[in-house]
């Protein structure tokens, strides 16, 4: 059996709970592994309760908010599960957002502390986030080395405090914890460029993805590289947790790079490495490919709106692995709706993403709200346990996500095939995929406004071999003012995380507009297409 949990009946109540039960069921195995560091299942426990511990100390309640900004380490797996067994409510920020970015999530979140990574990719965290620090944000927890700022501790005394609370307070929080209870506020982009946070609960996430568990076929001892941010489900959800659901090793990679993931598959034997088709193609790519040793490799998970049946060939045979499949989800059911079985064809696997996981309804809607029949397309909605609970303190974006009759609406366009296999053939939302990154033009467009010199801007994507889209910025400057692509480029890299940032400016007399005086978007890439 690969699946740990036969029934949602047999699952723990919450994330904490399925801690406690792997450390019995898996003693002995490598829970986490970084260099030069390993925590056993048997310890993990310990490691988790001492966060919990500290948290109480700084008085954190239950339902409280509680920030994590940082790249992929152990660290990050073990502050996420002590905030969340100290009934907390985890909230991820984006390593590639800038200070405003991260600030404004902390400020609507509500989050009383803030872990933050010292330093990463050359960015000083803690100083970009004290330049505009909420007045909510009570403590700044450096994971690191610390500066002697106020309201700044350095992660390793915060946590030494903790030792003034008992480990049985610890254990007594952590029982508080029900599947009901939030265990993540996820933002989330939408069509206004808001962002927006998907409240989620414990038992959604553990019903969720032991499903996605059984399907892929991970088992007790199988070596998980997670390339894909924690910041994101497919990292957090589809990637630790998951292992924990099954007892396979969690291995935390940074970030990206072909040789890199060449020498941690060879040197740490990794069997499953889920990511975007983009990460695939470029170990495809690489130079360095046919030196390297991937024979250990067995499972990847991928997924886009369409992807090459070539390439799901190509990852079966010159990265050898043995299950390659496709899934479909949004945030806002918490990152899984469908998933193909691996048993699948190529083109299935390629061209669709599969049927909705059990317990969970998949419609093709038309605007009216009735069912649409095979082949022909409407929105994508989803319908089951794991729909959100709602928008964090948005119930009017809550009300237009989700109808009276339980359906969360998409916003994706797309079609069921006879076999009931959803294929994505489109967007509602205005919105590209940058690399396995939303990326929202409303949002980009308000960024990019605040030059000096634009006077009027319209962003979408467009087709781009390595990344799948990337954005085009089409730009109308302000009489008298001038401008050239790559200065506005290197001025949008300092404002905003680097995939929102466009590849390719346009600059033109005018924008074309509808009936409405919108810019019509389909009428600009017609008008650049030609």
């Amino acid at each position: 059996m690969t699946a740990v949990f036969a029934t949602p009946a047999d699952l723990p109540q919450s994330i904490p709970e399925l801690v406690f039960h792997a450390a019995r069921l898996h003693a002995g195995r490598s829970a986490l592994e970084e260099t030069g560091r390993r925590i056993n299942y048997a310890d993990l426990p310990e490691h988790m309760l001492a966060v919990t511990r500290a948290l109480l100390a700084a008085g954190i309640k239950k339902g409280d908010r509680i920030a994590l900004w940082a790249p992929n380490t152990v660290e990050w797996v073990v502050l996420a599960l002590g905030l969340q067994a100290a009934g907390a409510v985890l909230v991820p920020l984006n390593t590639r957002m800038k200070g405003a970015e991260a600030a404004d999530i902390v400020a609507r979140s509500g989050a009383r502390i803030a872990f933050v990574q010292q330093s990463f990719l050359g960015n000083d965290y803690p100083a970009m986030l004290a330049a505009v620090r909420p007045a909510t944000l009570e403590t700044v927890v450096v994971i690191g080395e610390c500066q002697a700022e106020s309201g700044q501790i350095a992660l390793v005394d915060f946590i030494a405090a903790g030792t003034e609370v008992s480990r049985a307070a610890a254990e007594a929080r952590a029982a508080e914890v029900s599947a009901h209870d939030l265990s993540d506020l996820l933002f989330t982009s939408g069509t206004t460029g808001k962002p927006k946070g998907v409240m989620y609960a414990h038992g959604q996430s553990l019903r969720a993805f032991n499903e996605y568990v059984r399907i892929i076929g991970l088992v007790p001892g199988d070596r998980y590289l997670i390339v894909n941010p924690f910041f994101h489900s497919f990292g957090y959800k589809a990637g630790w947790l998951t292992c924990l659901l099954g007892g396979a090793t969690i291995l935390p990679q940074p970030m990206f790079d072909a040789e890199t993931v060449f020498h941690r598959v060879a040197q740490d034997k990794v069997t499953i490495m889920p990511g975007p088709p983009t990460l695939y193609l470029s170990m495809l790519d690489h130079p360095a490919l046919s030196k390297a040793d991937l024979s250990s490799l067995r499972v990847a998970v991928t997924g886009a709106s369409t992807i090459p049946p070539v390439l799901i060939k190509r990852m079966r045979e010159e990265l050898g692995f043995a299950v390659v499949t496709t899934a479909y989800g949004l945030t806002e059911c918490g990152g899984l709706a469908t998933i193909c079985d691996p048993h699948d064809s190529a083109e299935t696997i390629a061209l669709t993403s599969g049927k909705p996981i059990p317990g969970t309804e998949l419609a093709i809607l038309d605007q009216h709200g009735q069912r649409l029949p095979a082949g022909e397309q409407g929105e994508i909605c989803l319908r089951g346990f794991h729909v959100m609970q709602g928008y964090f303190q948005n119930e009017k974006a809550t009300a237009e996500s989700i109808d009276s009759a339980a359906w969360l609406h998409t916003g994706d366009v797309g079609s069921l095939d006879e076999a009931g296999n959803l294929r994505i053939t489109g967007r509602l939302k205005d919105m590209f995929i940058v690399g396995g990154f939303n990326c929202y033009p409303a949002e980009i467009e308000a960024g990019l406004s605040e030059h000096p010199a634009i006077a009027q801007v319209a962003v979408f994507g467009i087709p781009d071999p390595r990344m799948g889209e990337v954005g085009c910025a089409c730009v109308v400057l302000r009489q008298g003012s001038d401008l050239d692509s790559d200065a506005l480029i290197s001025w949008a890299r300092e404002r905003m995380a680097n995939y929102k940032v466009p590849r390719k400016v346009v600059f033109m007399p005018s924008l074309p507009t509808n009936a409405s005086n919108k810019v019509d978007k389909l009428a600009l890439s017609r008008q650049l297409a030609a």
